[in-house]
C-alpha cells in the first residue's frame, strides 16, 4: 500500500515508510504535504464536502460528474475516488513528474471554473497539506479511505468507516489508477478555455453504469454484484458494514 501511495500520490521525502505505517494504523495522522519544498506538486486532492442546504447526496452526484467530465472531455487518467471520514469525498489526481505549483493551482482552478464554479478554491491550495487515506479522522474516530467508485452513493450520510479498511482492498483501488502525463495536461489545461460543454450525468449515459473497471469512467451508482464481481477479481472476499433486516 505504501508503494501504490508513493507511487501515485507522494513527492520524495513526504514522510518516511515507518511514520507512514504509523498514520495508517491509526496510532497517528499526518497531515501530509503533496509538494516539496522547493514548489513542485505530485498530485492533487479536491475535496466534495456535503453541501449546506442540499440534498444528502449532491455533493456524491456532483463528484461523479466532475469525474467522469475529467475523463471523458479532458482525457485524463481515472482518479482515486476517497471518503474523508468526516464530511464527505475526494478525488484524487496525479502527475508523471511533479509540476510547478503554480501550474498545478492553474489547473485546478480551470478546472473549478469549469466543472465546480460554486466550491471556493484556495489561493494556495496545491500546497496544503492533506490526510492521506487510509487513516483515521481524529474529529469523527471515524477512517478515511479509498473506496470503489460504485460505492460511493452508500457513503453520502455517513462519509466514514467505523473499523479500519482492510490494506489488500486499498491496494485494489489504486492499483489499476495511473498519473497523468504532460501531454494529458497540456491538453486538459487548453479545453477549459476553450469552449466548456457541461458534463453528462453519469445515470443518462447508461452504457457507462456497469462498467467495474478502474480505468473507465467512474460510477454514479453500481449493484451488491457488480462491487463483489470487482473485489472477487483482485481475490478479496468482502466484508459489508450493515446487515441488510429480513
Amino acid at each position: 500500500l505504501i508503494s501504490e501511495l508513493t507511487r501515485l500520490y507522494l513527492p520524495a521525502g513526504a514522510a518516511s515508510p515507518e511514520a507512514l505505517a504509523g498514520h495508517m494504523l491509526g496510532n497517528t495522522t499526518l497531515a501530509v504535504k503533496l509538494a516539496t519544498d522547493d514548489g513542485l506538486v505530485r498530485a492533487i486532492a479536491i475535496p466534495f464536502r456535503k453541501m449546506s442546504g442540499g440534498d444528502g447526496a449532491q455533493h456524491w452526484s456532483q463528484l461523479c460528474s466532475v469525474a467522469n467530465a475529467m475523463q471523458a472531455e479532458l482525457g485524463l487518467p481515472a482518479p482515486a475516488v476517497s471518503i474523508s471520514g468526516a464530511d464527505g469525498y475526494g478525488l484524487w489526481l496525479s502527475f508523471e513528474q511533479p509540476v510547478p505549483a503554480a501550474l498545478a493551482q492553474k489547473f485546478l482552478e480551470l478546472l473549478g471554473q469549469a466543472y465546480f464554479p460554486d466550491m471556493a478554491i484556495e489561493p494556495d491550495a496545491v500546497r496544503a497539506p492533506v490526510e492521506l487515506p487510509p487513516c483515521l479522522n481524529r474529529g469523527s474516530g471515524k477512517w478515511a479511505a479509498f473506496i470503489h467508485p460504485g460505492m460511493g452513493a452508500s457513503f453520502a450520510d455517513e462519509p466514514g468507516l467505523e473499523m479500519a479498511p482492510p490494506v489488500a482492498g486499498q491496494v485494489a483501488f489504486l492499483e489499476g489508477l495511473h498519473s497523468m502525463s504532460a501531454d494529458q495536461l497540456r491538453h486538459a489545461m487548453d479545453v477549459p478555455q476553450q469552449s466548456h460543454v457541461p458534463a453528462t450525468p453519469v445515470a443518462s449515459a447508461p452504457a457507462l453504469e456497469r462498467t467495474t473497471d478502474t480505468g473507465s469512467l467512474l460510477l454514479k451508482d453500481a449493484t451488491l454484484e457488480d462491487i463483489v464481481r470487482f473485489l472477487h477479481s483482485k481475490n478479496i472476499e468482502p466484508t459489508f458494514r450493515h446487515l441488510i433486516p429480513k
